[in-house]
């Protein structure tokens, strides 16, 4: 829900006795007040608490509750004790940094990096190999943007399969973790592989093959890249085979507390990118990475050579 600032001189702080309850008519301006400023749909219920003292004088506390299915979100407001003006704002703790927040949540161990292992400014991105949206970003970041940032990013993919959309995703992590254990070349390998062969495996849209043939070339593949890179081939088979999910699991786990529900996402140094964005975008958020990082970002772009 997208929210609309509303500005109030505030000008001193105090206390205030608890308020009665608005009346039914006060109750129902609030809530199409905030109904139509918060563009919320008819099947989300609203509910208006009753006031209480809030530290702006004149102005009570109020939560509106939002209601859809199981799902539940609260939000608090203040009114006007008049029952004239509504008021709703943040309140952000400055004593930590945001970003740093993120970083500290997402777990990289074990996790193959791509470029140089002391940059700066660190990609992560939340990734499923099925989604067609993540191909174009793979490309568009590997390909497009990071040729002319050689030196100063490095990139780590981490599992967001949408198992309800994308069936052989959630296996593609599993072989791409397999490949990782031993070879980080090898799972960067498959990665490229997916992001720009991916309809090899799933077949085009007007002939989709069935989908266990499409497991036996995933696992071809995997395999192959696996011989290529000179990794332990049984090894390798028994974890292909046993799909282990654990990884898996605990990154999908990750990422919702991160607020991702959908793919591509990337964390740039903890600065959240969505979707597939065109490559000026993500040249922008790098830029300023590297200047928070006191860095000097590219001042020309480099070769179309895909950064390895």
């Amino acid at each position: 829900m997208r929210r609309t600032l509303f500005l109030v001189a505030l000008l001193s702080l105090g206390c205030a006795a608890q308020s009665p309850a608005p009346a039914p008519d006060l109750n129902r301006r609030i809530e199409r007040t905030v109904r139509a400023e918060f563009k919320v749909p008819a099947y989300v219920q609203l509910s208006v608490s009753a006031p209480k003292a809030s530290e702006f004088p004149n102005y009570d506390s109020i939560t509106v509750t939002f209601t859809a299915g199981k799902n539940r979100q609260t939000r608090d407001f203040l009114l006007a004790k008049d029952g004239k003006q509504l008021i709703t704002m943040d309140k952000w703790d400055l004593t930590v940094d945001p970003y740093e927040k993120v970083i500290k949540a997402i777990d990289l161990s074990g996790r193959p990096a791509r470029g140089n292992k002391d940059a700066k400014v660190t990609i992560v991105a939340y990734d499923d190999y099925q989604c067609p949206y993540c191909s174009r970003m793979h490309q568009t970041l590997f390909d497009e943007v990071l040729p002319a940032y050689a030196g100063k990013v490095k990139v780590y993919y981490k599992d967001f399969p949408l198992f309800q959309i994308h069936p052989w995703a959630g296996h593609a992590a599993a072989n791409s973790n397999c490949l990782a254990r031993q070879s980080g070349d090898a799972f960067w390998d498959l990665a490229d592989f997916l992001h720009t062969r991916g309809e090899e495996i799933s077949g085009r849209r007007t002939d989709r093959r069935p989908l266990p043939q499409q497991i036996a070339d995933l696992d071809r593949v995997t395999l192959e890249i696996g011989k290529k890179r000179g990794v332990n081939d049984a090894q390798l088979q028994q974890c292909i085979k046993e799909q282990p999910s654990k990884e898996i699991e605990k990154s999908v786990k990750e990422a919702e507390t991160l607020g991702v529900n959908a793919t591509p996402v990337l964390f740039i140094n903890g600065m959240k990118v969505e979707g597939a964005v065109p490559a000026e975008e993500l040249r922008a958020t790098l830029d300023q990475a590297l200047r928070d990082a006191g860095q000097q970002p590219p001042t020309a772009t480099a070769s179309a050579a895909p950064a390895k």
